[in-house]
């Protein structure tokens, strides 16, 4: 069917940089922002000031504050606000969406009560078939996108003739799309990795080195793959960029929020002292722990690094006590 006109419903920094990327791969794209002063300026600078200082944004990018003007005639509807308020900000849009959009979740989180992956709940609120919807994951920090760096991303939906023409509308001569059907095992990997990037910023916090940072990713890897072998994902997509891509580069980068907030964890400061050091923001992780690790005891999954995580960001323990506890566990064989 083809995608020439793109609304993107979320203005900050990695939704801005996704409209900048479909943009520079051809389509029509209307950017919804929430405050009126931030599309202005984005209308009148070409510049989102707030969230992606000194990136200039392509001539067929538009900004509004208008979500129906946003979503008029568009081929295509990409989510990109926090996955915690996905369901609310989706319920207000739902009457305006278009009848046949590609509905495109660029959240990665589980959402807390219900545990849904956001393809289920955008599927609950829209009340759309799931091959309808689309999620997109992959080693994609925005700033590094946004200045033109080289990457890959992966567009899983289980209808493939509809990555197909997604992956279309966003290849450029930075940006790689990979297409996959494996949306279970896609979103649990965006999910995840920000949790196990929470406590690779522990350990860097604690002064621990690189043999510390493998072991966290290589263990948190195994636990993210046995959540998604009970959920029905296929293994070999925590192998590809939404899972050890994605992992990677969250746990590793200083520009990844999770890493570094559970850094500030790390060398002792509160909750409260990483938030407000973060300009007020909760990296995304605080909260997906939990929903998580409910998630997990759900399927009866061995999710250790995801429950110390919560334990450090909600029950008091602390990162150093964290890592003992880790290690102190019983031994066993690695692939359990």
């Amino acid at each position: 069917m083809g995608i020439e006109r793109v609304a993107v419903l979320g203005a900050g920094s990695w939704g801005t940089t996704f409209a900048k990327v479909i943009a520079d791969s051809g389509p029509e794209v209307v950017l919804w922002a929430r405050r009126q002063e931030v599309a202005s300026a984005i209308t009148e600078t070409r510049v989102n000031a707030d969230y992606l200082p000194g990136i200039s944004l392509p001539a067929n990018l538009e900004a509004t504050s208008d979500p129906a003007k946003a979503l008029d005639g568009a081929d295509a509807v990409v989510l990109a606000v926090p996955s915690q308020t996905l369901r609310v900000n989706l319920s207000a849009w739902k009457e305006l969406l278009p009848a046949d959009a590609t509905l495109v979740s660029l959240s990665k989180g589980v959402e807390l009560g219900t545990l849904k992956r956001m393809s289920e709940v955008i599927r609950e609120v829209a009340g759309v078939d799931e091959s309808q919807v689309a999620v997109v994951s992959g080693p994609n920090l925005a700033k590094e996108i946004a200045v033109g760096q080289p990457t890959a991303t992966v567009i899983a939906c289980t209808d493939h003739d509809r990555a197909v023409d997604l992956q279309h509308a966003c290849s450029n001569s930075y940006f790689r799309p990979y297409t996959n059907t494996d949306v279970v095992g896609c979103e649990l990997g965006g999910a995840c990795k920000n949790v196990i990037a929470l406590a690779c910023g522990m350990a860097a916090g604690l002064g621990y080195g690189d043999n510390t940072m493998a072991s966290i990713i290589t263990r948190g890897l195994a636990e993210t793959a046995r959540l998604g072998a009970a959920l029905g994902a296929d293994p070999l997509t925590f192998a590809g960029l939404a899972g050890l891509g994605d992992l990677v580069a969250t746990c590793a980068s200083p520009l990844s929020r999770n890493r570094t907030f559970g850094e500030r964890l790390g060398k002792g400061e509160t909750l409260e002292q990483a938030q407000e050091a973060a300009h007020g923001q909760v990296a995304e992780g605080v909260k997906s722990c939990s929903s998580i690790r409910e998630l997990a005891r759900a399927n009866d999954v061995d999710m250790p690094i995801t429950e110390g995580v919560h334990m450090v960001c909600h029950d008091g323990l602390s990162a150093r006590d964290l890592g003992a506890a880790l290690l102190g566990r019983d031994r066993k064989h690695e692939r359990q």
